[in-house]
């Protein structure tokens, strides 16, 4: 070959390949790895799956973001898909229970923007009855600091006094919400400035009573945090929209008082499912009518870790979905639902190394404290650990609950007992 053919063909060939590294970053960028790609990369050693033998407590909390106006739907639309989840969800999940003898649990974050006074109250009916509890979510775009701490204090009212729900600080009396963010836009996070407005959003949660965020994973949006598979504290940054990009981990040391709790549920990238046969698919903990549950994502979802370095056999897995969605339902209160249930069981009854456990968002935060705070005792018994129900009882006369009859101890006793109880 010619020397001119010889640049020819190199030029042709680096040309090719600056080509294929565009089309390589414009695709990263699409599924927003180009966020969190490295730091996955990074925790690699940390990431392993589940050693013969090794003590399991799977905690698992679903996070509904639960949207009966979904699309604009009609009132008696939304309104249906309410009634369904109260009707079926007893009807089909009863049945089941978990290691600690109790049903699956279920989070609504209820959007504060599509308040229907009869919405809420048909929720606490099966909430006390023991399914689960009731959060806040809330969608907003170009608000204010302001705006945004009179929204969620009158909210957090009206959930608490007008349908006795959210959970109150056993310590103080304060009431506490749990929180996430419509759009996945937490603390103005999209590139677009778009739905949110407020770069302060993690001082305006805490201080108006947030426990905790439960937004993340938020990928493949754009949204997505360069922290991922963690429990972890941020602190606000004003100025600058994203101050949950990076934090301190829960257990390293004392919380934060100026920080709020973050809850992230698993992200990573699953080569067992390839896009044409080459490009991992994302797993980010969703669940929908494409993303049915299954052993093999929950093999997936301990693989991430997420966890308290003081209880190396709590598996924190938080996930989401969009449950009033009719084909998300048809999953969550569907056959795909139960054989997950059922699988769990059966995994349970073969392995007296796993067990599983059933949590709100709030008992999932609890958890989160006690293994801070070196609570060395069962799940259950650290399930109201810092934070209880608002309709467990106290100023609910004639509310019976999953947590009826139980003794309520108190935080120091919490501790005093940790010392002296063995790993359960």
């Amino acid at each position: 070959m010619s020397p001119f053919g010889i640049l020819f063909a190199t030029l042709a060939t680096l040309g090719l390949a600056s080509l294929g590294l565009g089309l390589a970053v414009r695709q990263l960028r699409r599924r927003g790895l180009d966020r969190w790609l490295v730091p996955y990369l990074l925790e690699t050693p940390r990431r392993r799956a589940r050693r013969p033998g090794e003590t399991v407590h799977l905690l698992l909390c679903v996070a509904d973001h639960y949207e009966p106006k979904w699309q604009q739907a009609a009132p008696d639309v939304a309104q249906a898909r309410v009634e369904r989840w109260v009707r079926e969800y007893p009807r089909r999940l009863d049945g089941f229970r978990d290691s600690d003898g109790r049903p699956p649990r279920h989070t609504f974050f209820y959007p504060l923007e599509e308040y229907e006074p009869e919405h809420l109250d048909a929720l606490a009916g099966l909430c006390r009855a023991g399914f689960g509890e009731v959060e806040v979510h809330l969608h907003h775009d170009r608000d204010t600091a302001e705006g945004l701490r009179e929204k969620v204090l009158a909210f957090k009212e009206l959930l608490a006094r007008r349908h006795g729900l959210l959970s109150r600080n056993r310590r103080t009396g304060e009431r506490a919400y749990g929180f996430i963010h419509g759009n996945w836009a937490l603390c103005n996070s999209r590139p677009d400035g778009r739905w949110c407005g407020v770069n302060g959003e993690l001082d305006v949660l805490r201080q108006t009573g947030c426990y905790a965020d439960f937004t993340l994973p938020a990928a493949p949006d754009p949204a997505q945090t360069r922290k991922i598979n963690s429990i972890y504290y941020a602190r606000s940054d004003a100025p600058h929209p994203r101050s949950h990009d990076r934090g301190t981990e829960a257990g390293a040391g004392p919380a934060p008082a100026d920080a709020l709790l973050l809850i992230q549920g698993p992200l990573l990238l699953d080569w067992r499912r390839r896009k044409w046969g080459l490009a991992p698919r994302i797993e980010n903990a969703c669940l929908q009518a494409t993303q049915l549950p299954s052993l093999e994502r929950l093999a997936l979802w301990l693989k991430a870790r997420v966890q308290v370095p003081s209880r190396p056999d709590w598996f924190f897995v938080k996930l989401h979905t969009h449950g009033a969605k009719e084909d998300n339902s048809e999953v969550l209160l569907g056959e795909p639902a139960a054989c997950f249930h059922r699988a769990l069981a059966r995994r349970a009854a073969e392995d007296p190394n796993f067990h599983y456990h059933y949590v709100t968002a709030r008992e999932m935060f609890n958890l989160v404290r006690a293994a801070e705070e070196g609570w060395k005792g069962s799940v259950a018994e650290a399930r109201d650990f810092e934070l209880v129900w608002n309709g467990c009882g106290q100023g609910q006369p004639g509310r019976e609950t999953a947590n009826s009859g139980r003794e309520t101890k108190s935080h120091a006793q919490f501790i005093t007992e940790s010392k002296v109880e063995s790993h359960v």
